[in-house]
């Protein structure tokens, strides 16, 4: 990275000098990009396919791959280029306080949002939604005040969480990342499993290839797809996180390029297994088709396996969102507070606190936020992802864009609008019908 200012404030560097000297290393780089990306998302990629069928699904997984990639690539360039080490300061460099403040405002909401429903989801699988949705704790004990969801989930805050939330460099979670990921492939490879027997069997019918206009699918639903691929691989908040203890460009761009081929075959790979195990039935959080009093006539120690591997999957993402969210709260709140964050002890501590018992109290009060995701995805997250990035590459405060990349800035962001446009304006629609 650029070197690191002796300040604070959106230029400040995330953390002291690297202890020791050490820097970060690939392995564990791709590990937490791959955890960045890997969240929510993944159980939401069926559905996609449902929408778009196949074959579009499939090349709107590479091309979102593909144009999140340049975007990353535009982002660490200019950084590298000036004198900041956060996301916010790169975008302070090009449009002032207003462009930093707009990047913590995204990132908050983005990151905020997310832990809440990590936390909703982890309810859900440990204690259920109801008496007709039981979770894996009340289906293996039944139901008592100990598994009850308040319980339960202050439980894995304390445990789980909060001990994970203590480390203040990115590097420090790299096993926890590398967990994360395996428990991802985890749930990949018994979805994949389940699907192919199923296919043996002759229990599935034909996936659709393309999208088919019948049930009340217009064209327009399409639209509401591209947000939930965005979210999906929506990382930029920790390039800066994870990059600044690297230290050389080159190691983090190839890191997130072997993140994102990783990420987009997983991605694939349980649309394309979790659509043909489910069909048309496939809903918008794949692990409700899990739920054995759902009807599901799927093996329930199988059942189990998927849900509980997802959960724990979450447990494990929580950290890497909660340490960008708690960054970018601090240079909002604090910008010309000495020293940094890593090296205060009391507002790091009081911040780490603080947002555990705002998602902890958030998710046992709200019982569903699917549609403040898809509204994340056309919003706060398809701007730090395509517009921000593309903004700046336009801006091109230090002169080194060329023609190439400011056609393709445009177009990211002509297209990212257009689409989150339509996205919105589908859901708000579907949203008044409804009520």
């Amino acid at each position: 990275m650029a070197p690191a200012n002796s300040g604070t404030g959106p230029e400040a560097p995330l953390l002291p000098d690297i202890v020791d000297g050490k820097r970060a290393s690939i392995p564990g780089a791709v590990f937490n990009v791959a955890t960045s990306i890997i969240g929510a998302g993944i159980m939401s990629i069926p559905a996609t396919l449902k929408v778009l069928g196949v074959f579009p699904a499939f090349a709107m997984i590479v091309l979102i791959a593909f144009v999140v990639d340049i975007s990353v690539e535009f982002m660490l360039r200019f950084t590298y280029s000036g004198q900041s080490t956060t996301y916010a300061g790169l975008m302070r460099e090009s449009f002032g306080r207003a462009g930093s403040v707009a990047v913590q405002i995204c990132v908050m909401i983005t990151n905020l949002g997310c832990l809440i429903m990590y936390l909703i989801i982890i309810g859900d699988v440990l204690s259920g939604k109801g008496a007709e949705h039981l979770g894996v704790l009340q289906e293996w004990f039944g139901i008592h005040w100990w598994n009850l969801r308040p319980v339960a989930l202050l439980l894995i805050v304390v445990v789980v969480m909060l001990p994970l939330v203590m480390f203040r460099r990115v590097e420090s979670l790299w096993l926890s990342s590398a967990v994360s990921v395996f428990l991802a492939v985890v749930f990949v490879g018994i979805c994949s499993v389940m699907a192919i027997t199923a296919i043996v069997k002759g229990e599935t019918v034909s996936p659709k290839l393309v999208p088919q206009f019948d049930n009340g699918t217009s064209f327009f639903d399409l639209f509401t797809a591209v947000p939930v691929i965005v979210t999906a691989f929506t990382f930029h908040f920790n390039v800066h996180a994870i990059g600044v203890e690297m230290g050389k460009p080159a190691d983090m761009l190839y890191a997130v390029k072997i993140a994102l081929v990783l990420c987009a075959a997983i991605y694939f790979t349980i649309g394309l297994f979790g659509y043909l195990l489910f069909g048309e039935s496939t809903m918008d959080d794949i692990l409700v088709n899990f739920d054995q009093s759902s009807g599901s006539a799927i093996n329930s120690l199988l059942n189990d396996l998927v849900r509980l591997s997802y959960a724990f999957h979450l447990m494990l993402v929580f950290p890497l969102l909660n340490f960008s969210l708690r960054t970018n709260i601090d240079e909002f709140l604090f910008s010309t507070k000495k020293p940094v964050l890593a090296a205060d002890n009391k507002r790091f501590l009081v911040l780490t606190f603080a947002l555990l018992a705002l998602a902890y109290v958030a998710a046992i009060t709200i019982p569903s936020i699917w549609y403040f995701f898809q509204f994340v995805g056309s919003t706060s997250a398809v701007c730090l992802a395509f517009i921000f990035p593309g903004a700046i590459a336009l801006r091109d405060i230090h002169g080194i864009s060329t023609s190439r990349d400011k056609i393709i800035a445009a177009i990211m962001i002509t297209l990212a609008v257009i689409t989150s446009t339509i996205a919105i304006s589908t859901n708000l629609y579907k949203l008044i019908r409804n009520t």
